[in-house]
Order: C-alpha cells, then sequence, then structure tokens
C-alpha cells in the first residue's frame, strides 16, 4: 500500500493526517499477518529478528551449577575446592569453617563474590552466586507449604576466542587441582551395611569416619612380607593403562588367613592408610539375594577396598552343600517366604563376573581364620591375586611393638631370653601388645610377658616340630586338591 504525503506538511491538521495514515496501515499490516502467518512462524521470525538487532558480545559465560539432576556436579565440587586457594584482599565476604577432622580453615566464597584467575595468559572471571526460590507442596489441611531451595551455581566469563581452551585444559587442570587437594586432606570412612529398612528399598552403605590409627609402620609384621604387601600396593594403583590394555577389571584381591589375633584386621587398616582408600565392610550373612549384592557393588565407590571378614564361616551357600544337610536346608529356605539364598556364581560374579568391572582402582581383601575350609573356586587368581598368612609374632615383630608401646630399644637386657622363648611358643601380636599395656613401666612390661612367655611353654602352647608342621600342611593341600576334585565331578554330574 502506497501512502503519499502532502507536500506542505508544516501545519499540524498535515502531520495529524499523515500519522493517522500510517498508524491504519501499520494495523492493516499486522492484522493481515497475524491471520495469514501461523503463530509458531511468528515466534521464529520474532527470535530471528531479536538476535538480528541485538549487540555483539565478544564474552562467553559458563554456569556451573551445583547438581546434575540427582547427582552431585563434579565440576562444581572442583571449582569450589580450587576457588577457594585463589581468594585475594580484593574479597569481602567468604564463609569459613573447619570439621574436627580437617587440619586447616576451608574457605569458601559467599555469594556475589568474583575473582579472577588467569591460565596461559587468559584472564579468567569466576562469580560465585546463590539463588533462594519458593515451591508450594501439595496443601494439607492447614494450606500449602512452602518449600525453600537454594541453587548454589558458578559463572565463568571469558573471550569466546578462548572456548575450546578452556573445555579442553582449563577445567581438566581444575579437575586434577582439586583431586590433589581432596587426597592431601581426605578423612578416610568406613562404610556399613543398613538394612534397617530391608524389604522395601534393599541395602544399602552408612559410613563414619575411619579414625584406625594402624600403619605398616606400626604393624608387627615381618619386614620382608609388609615390604612385598606394600610394593604390589603401589604396584597396582599405578597400572590403569596396563588393566586396561590386557582386558582385565581395574583391582585387586587379597587373602588374608591366619589365627585370631594375627593382626588381618590391622592390616587392612593399614593398606586404607596407606592407599587413602575408603573401607567398604561387607557382612554377606545380611544379603539374601544376588540382586542385592550387585547394587551394593554398584553403591561402592572407586579407590576403595571392599572387605569381607570371616568367609569361611559368613554365609552358607546352598550351591556347596551336600546329602541330608542340603534337603534340610532346602526345605528351611522354602518355609521363609520371600527368601532367596545367596549363592556361590552370584558371590564369584560378584568378584570377578562382568560386574566387577562396574567401577575401576578397588581392592577385595578375603579374611579367614581357617584357609583349608575355602571353596577352591574362591582362592584361583583373578578372584584372589595374593594370598596373605598372618602368623603368631615373631621376635622381630615383637622388637617393634616393644619400641611402639614402651619406646625401648632392642639392646635391653631381657630381649635376649625373650627371644628364646618367643621362638618356640604361639603367641598372637594381640597377645603381645595386651601384655605390653598393663604397665608403663618397661622393666615391670617386660617381666610380666617374660613370665606369660614361660607359662604358655609350660602349658604345652608351643609350637610343633617343623616334620610335624610340614607334614600337616601336606595332608591339607591334599585335601584342598581332593575337594576340587569333587566339586568338578559334582558340577559335571549336574
Amino acid at each position: 500500500m502506497m501512502i503519499f504525503f502532502p507536500k506542505d506538511m508544516t501545519s499540524p491538521s498535515s502531520i495529524f493526517k499523515a500519522y493517522a495514515s500510517m498508524s491504519a496501515s501499520i494495523m492493516l499490516l499486522r492484522s493481515m499477518f497475524n491471520e495469514f502467518v501461523p503463530q509458531p512462524v511468528r515466534g521464529h521470525l520474532s527470535n530471528a529478528f531479536r538476535y538480528l538487532i541485538k549487540p555483539r558480545s565478544p564474552t562467553l559465560t559458563l554456569v556451573i551449577e551445583e547438581s546434575s539432576g540427582i547427582a552431585r556436579n563434579q565440576v562444581y565440587d572442583a571449582a569450589e575446592a580450587y576457588l577457594s586457594t585463589k581468594v585475594s584482599p580484593a574479597n569481602e565476604r567468604l564463609r569459613i569453617s573447619k570439621s574436627p577432622k580437617e587440619k586447616n580453615l576451608t574457605i569458601r566464597l559467599e555469594s556475589g563474590e568474583k575473582l579472577t584467575d588467569s591460565y596461559e595468559g587468559v584472564s579468567l572471571k569466576w562469580r560465585f552466586n546463590c539463588a533462594e526460590s519458593e515451591k508450594n507442596n501439595s496443601p494439607d489441611d492447614y494450606g500449602s507449604i512452602s518449600i525453600r531451595s537454594v541453587k548454589r551455581y558458578f559463572e565463568l566469563s571469558f573471550n569466546k576466542k578462548h572456548k575450546e581452551m578452556v573445555l579442553e585444559s582449563y577445567l581438566p587442570f581444575i579437575l586434577e587441582k582439586a583431586k590433589e587437594m581432596r587426597d592431601e586432606e581426605r578423612v578416610l570412612k568406613i562404610h556399613t551395611l543398613n538394612t534397617s529398612n530391608y524389604g522395601y528399598s534393599g541395602v544399602k552403605w552408612d559410613s563414619v569416619n575411619l579414625e584406625h590409627p594402624s600403619t605398616f609402620e606400626t604393624l608387627a609384621m615381618e619386614s620382608e612380607l609388609k615390604n612385598a604387601v606394600i610394593e604390589d600396593l603401589n604396584r597396582f594403583v599405578k597400572r590403569r593403562d596396563f588393566y586396561k590394555k590386557v582386558g582385565r577389571a581395574w583391582k585387586r584381591g587379597y587373602l588374608l588367613y591366619g589365627p585370631p589375633g594375627t593382626g588381618k584386621s590391622s592390616l587392612i587398616a593399614a593398606m586404607a592408610n596407606h592407599l587413602k582408600f575408603d573401607i567398604f565392610d561387607l557382612q554377606l550373612g545380611n544379603i539374601r539375594k544376588d540382586s542385592d549384592l550387585r547394587k551394593l557393588l554398584l553403591a561402592t565407590a572407586n579407590r576403595s577396598i571392599l572387605v569381607i571378614e570371616d568367609i569361611d564361616c559368613s554365609v552358607d551357600l546352598p550351591e556347596r552343600r551336600h546329602g541330608d544337610g542340603r534337603e534340610q536346608a532346602d526345605g528351611q529356605d522354602k518355609a521363609i517366604d520371600g527368601w532367596k539364598q545367596l549363592t556361590l556364581s552370584g558371590l564369584l560374579n560378584f568378584i570377578d563376573g562382568l560386574w566387577s568391572s562396574c567401577g575401576e582402582e578397588r581392592i577385595i581383601v578375603f579374611t579367614t581364620n581357617h584357609k583349608e575350609r575355602l571353596d577352591p573356586a574362591l582362592l584361583r587368581p583373578g578372584r584372589m591375586d595374593m594370598h596373605i598368612h598372618m602368623s603368631y609374632c615373631t621376635y622381630q615383630g615383637f622388637k617393634l611393638l616393644a619400641s611402639n608401646y614402651l619406646e625401648i630399644s632392642s639392646d635391653h637386657r631381657l630381649f635376649g631370653e625373650i627371644e628364646g622363648l618367643i621362638e618356640e611358643t604361639r603367641i598372637t601380636p594381640a597377645q603381645v601388645a595386651e601384655e605390653l599395656m598393663k604397665s608403663e613401666d618397661a622393666e615391670e612390661s617386660l617381666e610380666g610377658f617374660m613370665k606369660l612367655l614361660k607359662r604358655k611353654k609350660m602349658e604345652g602352647d608351643v609350637f610343633e616340630s617343623y616334620s610335624q608342621d610340614k607334614a600337616e600342611t601336606h595332608q591339607q593341600s591334599k585335601r584342598r586338591k581332593a575337594a576340587a576334585k569333587t566339586s568338578c565331578w559334582d558340577q559335571q554330574e549336574k
């Protein structure tokens, strides 16, 4: 539609007529546009028009929220830890905290605080934000319930041309630095099963701080065996690429066997403190089904030690029952509504089957007082890679305990007689430690310990001769081989 303006527009009436004509034309065009152009098309055209007239900014801003769905955002946690080391006098508001287990104060940015970081000569601006919101829950007898939630997030702003460097180099750098900081100040946890709601949500892990002080330096263990364990652990944590190359899950299995009180639990604590790994204490007797075992495995964190103590008596696997005992047990199982026993195949798949690959850098430790009672299927390499015999206390172990508890050197006048007694007497490190703790006076403690050794010797609690011990070991080996053959025959018959 053509609009003609008069040549003389100096009078107010001419201007008003021109404005009225223009407004009418615009209204007509708008009406025709809304009538003939569909709503989705109009929305796209409007967005495109705003995009074209919007001024361009050279800055790109990344929003890093606290959570991603139901899971924590690792980038957020890493940024929070990393930025605490970049606080400057320019910051005016900071959050300070300290838990009983932390060595130093924890410094965090308060909402609205900014700081500038530099990486490879590029300036990167951070800002921490907190936004509160209210959400009305379903109404009750007293009206609607208002729930306040807080959304926390970081904003990282930089020039758009550095986008590739930030995503591929800077953020991975922050993740690695935060991991190093956590490893240095990490508070180890020991996790145990929570079966309070078993039947509704299955079993889950609860945790407390691991405060066991045992280390390899204080462990009463033969030096050669101790060094072998340390070397094996150090080699394991460094071989991620090797395990991937050979197509094996990045895990390691240990079997600790020996009499009670020989330090199996202390060795596990020393392993955890050495590697900075959490401990997950699994009681198989509380597990009903193979599916629950798999759920627990999926809920187990990486860089952890999974402990199954007293494996020979912690669970009765129905696949290994024989004769009348099996029939009686089967009858009991049927009498329990909904009860489904944990199976040997489920346990083995948990250790080295397909489900064992759901996670990495994990250690599985079995303990037992009677290795000969274990099913041979549990002992083969790949399941239990290293067998560690925790024996009675030796003279070398006694000297270490005496140094730890009494702070005395090995040239004490009573050590010679103690050496002769301890080498022919069966006494556990736990018994030695208990005796050395009875008095703070070194002389009194050592004399009491000598009396204990002499009394045990008189009672006949001594080591058997080498030939008898060798013969017993040979008989145990024969029994294990026979059990393995029987197991194979049973499976072939099935």
